[in-house]
């Protein structure tokens, strides 16, 4: 039986050869949970009367609310700490930054099976992991037994071919392909991406791109890991790390197939109040559309390469005097080498303010709650209403690229226009 990506590292964590549709009992290698998920998550352990399976890798993050807005949720931050501190579990606090980007940064490996209370767990596919979000009652079964149950999903294979053009970035890719098959067109399905394109990709690019495959209802994406992936962890984490280079079977079967070339991309938005309103962003910017707010973070937008590519666009510059503009480094490393490259000073130079690493005003919690009536130009990966705090606010998602331009212009327009 030739068999996906997907199908393949979940074989590995089952004890057996399986196929889309099999409902596994599988072997986990590492689950997190979050300020907003993780207390239900440690009432149930708690309730089950069992401690935890393997605590060096089952891990707390203080990201949503980072630092704490109201006392609710400074009680919430105290269950976590005192829980790790009995148990062994990883804690990471407040102004460490997102989990996504920690746990690509410092933990994932390919081909592990990595579970998480949040639903952009999907992340770590862009090390070559299955990654996928579930329920907090889910997550506490498996940092209880090391184990959980799932339905092995059917996958949908994205070839990608050439290479982004300048100033298009994985923002685009992702977006462009939300909007080509909405917001459920891939409802518990797994993304493979594949191709030249992947190789062409930074990992950065690929973390991106896997984070957003939930837009689409997806259970997961994934992408295969080569070079690039063994020299971002030895970066990252200052040693080598062996993997097995898992391929999907040349033959195995796919439920659809999508080709996306990469070299005629162009710079586009999600328009409000959904991610699959995809417009052109030269389309956007003839309609003339004042911004209040700019936000360059979250786990689609943070990275260090994010910023670099921003900081290239506003050194020298001043924002416009209207626009408020927010930059929260993803993590606290992504933070501190933004400090050693000159990028914050950029920031802070061009008018804007720096935001503890962490979710930021993604969530609507602190950080940069819109007001009503406002717009947001993000680099985030939701713009539902309520999104950033204000139901009666518009949020629009585009590139950090495309932020760094709206800033500067007060109104949103596309980077290949921005001098």
């Amino acid at each position: 039986m030739k068999q996906t990506l997907t199908e393949k590292i979940i074989s590995n964590h089952a004890g057996r050869k399986v196929k889309a549709g099999d409902i596994v009992f599988a072997d986990v290698d590492r689950a997190f949970v979050q300020d907003g998920t993780g207390p239900l998550t440690v009432k149930v352990i708690k309730e089950m009367g069992k401690g935890l399976n393997r605590p060096e890798r089952k891990y707390f993050f203080l990201d949503h609310a980072s630092p704490s807005s109201k006392s609710e949720l400074s009680d919430a931050h105290k269950v976590l700490r005192d829980f790790t501190s009995s148990t062994g579990a990883v804690l990471s606090d407040v102004g460490k930054g997102i989990c996504h980007q920690i746990v690509a940064e410092q933990y994932a490996l390919p081909g592990e099976l990595i579970v998480g209370a949040d639903s952009h767990t999907c992340t770590a596919g862009g090390i070559g992991a299955f990654a996928s979000g579930f329920g907090s009652t889910d997550i506490a079964f498996a940092m209880a037994t090391g184990k959980l149950w799932l339905k092995v999903p059917p996958s949908i294979k994205v070839t990608l071919t050439g290479k982004l053009p300048e100033r298009v970035s994985a923002k685009d890719l992702i977006l462009t392909l939300i909007g080509r098959i909405s917001a459920s067109g891939a409802t518990y399905r797994a993304l493979e991406f594949t191709g030249e394109g992947v190789e062409n990709l930074s990992v950065e690019s690929r973390l991106t791109v896997c984070n957003m495959v939930i837009e689409a209802g997806a259970k997961n994406g994934v992408m295969p890991a080569d070079d690039r992936v063994s020299e971002y962890i030895e970066r990252e984490r200052g040693c080598k790390v062996d993997f097995e280079r898992l391929r999907a079977d040349e033959e195995a079967e796919y439920e659809s197939e999508i080709t996306i070339d990469l070299d005629n991309l162009e710079p586009v938005a999600a328009a409000p109040h959904s991610v699959d309103n995809i417009k052109k962003l030269d389309d956007l910017e003839k309609e003339n559309i004042k911004v209040d707010q700019v936000f360059i973070g979250t786990c689609t937008g943070g990275r260090i390469e994010d910023l670099e590519a921003a900081a290239r666009i506003l050194e020298g510059k001043k924002i416009n005097p209207s626009v408020r503009f927010a930059v929260c480094p993803a993590s606290e490393k992504v933070f501190m080498d933004a400090l050693e490259k000159g990028l914050i000073r950029i920031f802070t130079e061009s008018g804007g303010f720096i935001v503890t690493p962490g979710c930021g005003p993604c969530v609507g919690i602190q950080g940069g709650v819109m007001g009503k009536g406002e717009v947001c130009l993000s680099t985030a990966n939701r713009n539902f209403k309520g999104r950033m705090g204000c139901p009666e606010s518009d949020i629009y998602l585009a590139s950090p690229q495309a932020a760094a331009a709206s800033a500067l212009e007060g109104k949103i327009v596309s980077p290949l226009n921005a001098g």
